[in-house]
């Protein structure tokens, strides 16, 4: 039977409403940005009184940011069930519900991180009440992350730290993003660059008293045009929507006034590979080919990533952990167009799926919620695969 120390640990409203309160914002901006240290610690007192050992791994970048490492059972073939701690920024106006408490309405809970992903860890707690977990055999692994929505600098320095941490016991992860509970083995990768070009102001006038880095940046965006049609000739898997990999020119910023040269130009772009792709192969490839087009123009270039990236998942459609998902959920494994922290996982050896309750499309939305009638059903596979890998 269960011991009783779980009575101490409050009902699944509860556990939702308590993360909801705590707010974890992170952002690129300084001043949206915030902590989550409180909520770990709400986390590492909930995982404790369940007799994990809990480790806040403070992030070095930012004391105010850690992640929780909480592990139960000793052994080499356990489960890591892991997710993020931080949600994204929200404009309040827009809000007809109080976004840090959960608020119950049309068979819903209400609230910012709801979905995605905070009901989750609930989910968690309260599959763990109904299991003996002096029987724990294997490890049991509980991840909670900070700045997933941002650097995804706490999968990182998880990763980073892996065998310190005892990650390494463990062979199979399941990170709780919201996908209907349908277990989720691949998607694209992501990687964000600026492009600045510096040549020389002058006179319009005269196009000889300078250098025009906007005339010179025409020439970067065809040739980066051009290399995006040869990797979608290249590379391509069906099972995408957008079954190639995609290239966008999102902002461009160039001179400062008609009647002067332009002295300076910068463009920021977005790539996301398909598997098999690797980012440092293209950061390579890209510099190679614009130092080529400006070569003899007189113009400097550099190449800046607006963040580190992440590489496309891809977990094996036969792999153990794909294929006992499937069958506890009697679907297919899915392809999505969003990324997460399973590249990481997957980079330390662990296999990797993506299965947790509610929908991508709440995410990131005014009033996002999470479906109540969703949570008992997610508790109950979150319940067979600790049964299945860890009793």
């Amino acid at each position: 039977m269960p011991d009783n120390k779980h009575t101490k640990i409050p009902d699944i409203k509860q556990l939702i409403d308590q993360l909801l309160k705590i707010p974890s914002i992170s952002c690129t901006s300084p001043e949206i940005d915030q902590g989550n240290i409180h909520i770990i610690n709400l986390l590492a007192d909930w995982f404790e009184s369940l007799g994990f050992h809990c480790v806040i791994q403070a992030l070095e970048h930012d004391e105010n940011k850690a992640n929780l490492i909480a592990t139960l059972g000793h052994g080499n073939n356990g489960l890591v069930l892991a997710g993020h701690t931080d949600t994204v920024p929200l404009d309040e106006a827009l809000w007809q519900v109080d976004p840090f408490k959960a608020t119950e309405k049309n068979d819903r809970f209400y609230g910012l991180g709801s979905c995605d992903m905070k009901s989750f860890f609930a989910i968690i707690i309260e599959a763990l009440k109904s299991i003996d977990l002096k029987k724990i055999n294997q490890p049991l692994i509980i991840l909670a992350t900070a700045d997933e929505e941002t650097s995804m600098s706490g999968a990182k320095a998880i990763a980073k730290h892996a065998n310190s941490l005892g990650i390494n016991n463990a062979r199979f992860a399941v990170i709780g993003e919201p996908t209907d509970m349908q277990p989720v083995r691949m998607h694209k990768g992501m990687m964000m660059e600026a492009i600045q070009l510096v040549g020389q102001a002058g006179h319009s006038s005269d196009p000889a008293l300078g250098n025009n880095a906007l005339e010179a940046m025409h020439k970067v965006i065809s040739e980066l045009l051009n290399w995006r049609d040869e990797l979608q000739s290249k590379y391509t898997n069906p099972l995408f929507e957008v079954p190639v990999p995609t290239m966008n020119l999102g902002h461009i910023h160039g001179g400062d006034n008609p009647n002067r040269i332009c002295g300076s130009c910068e463009l920021q772009i977005d790539i996301r590979p398909l598997p098999g792709m690797k980012l440092s192969d293209l950061r390579s490839e890209m510099q190679r080919r614009l130092n080529r087009v400006l070569q003899e123009t007189g113009i400097q270039l550099k190449t800046i990533p607006l963040t580190d990236g992440f590489e496309a998942m891809d977990t094996d459609r036969h792999s153990e952990i794909v294929q006992l998902a499937e069958k506890m959920t009697n679907t297919e494994s899915q392809v999505v167009a969003f990324g997460t922290e399973a590249p990481y996982y997957n980079g330390i050896g662990l296999e990797t799926i993506v299965m947790g309750p509610g929908n991508i499309k709440q995410a990131h939305q005014p009033d996002e919620y999470i479906e109540m009638k969703s949570l008992m059903p997610a508790t109950d596979i979150i319940r067979k695969l600790i049964f299945h890998y860890c009793l």
